[in-house]
């Protein structure tokens, strides 16, 4: 396999959160609060992803690699949370969040004037802790 192209960047959260469209610069912002309220951890730019923390995999050919624990990306159709360990044992938390839709381990919102945020941060926390024992410190 080859190796993964999203990797941290220098780029700046700041620029980053300037360079998104005027609507979705507060939306950024109160996910950036909500991601170090829970992770402790200021955010790292994988591309075009906020990521907060590290954790380690083992992928199929063997390779260790990192990724984020958690955090977001404002994509063109709605933003996107990352919920590594996926969304078992979280169905009375996704009910209760409001408008959303589901992949893998990502939560897509159109706005988070749709949802919960109370909620959100209750699932992202979740998610962390359950990320713990993979978890990289510096």
């Amino acid at each position: 396999m080859s190796e993964p192209r999203t990797r941290p960047i220098a780029q700046s959260l700041e620029d980053f959160i300037a360079g998104q469209p005027e609507a979705r610069r507060d939306d950024c912002r109160a996910l950036d609060a909500l991601m170090r309220r829970v992770t402790g951890e200021n955010a790292v730019m994988w591309g075009n992803i906020v990521g907060y923390g590290r954790y380690a995999y083992t992928r199929r050919d063997g390779k260790i690699y990192e990724w984020p624990v958690t955090g977001f990306s404002p994509r063109k159709q709605a933003l996107t949370v990352y919920v590594m360990p996926g969304f078992d044992g979280f169905e009375e938390q996704m009910t209760k969040l409001g408008k959303h839709a589901t992949g893998k381990s990502c939560i897509y919102i159109k706005r988070l004037s749709d949802i919960d945020m109370e909620m959100l941060e209750r699932i992202v926390g979740i998610s962390v802790q359950a990320m713990e024992p993979v978890r990289i410190r510096a």
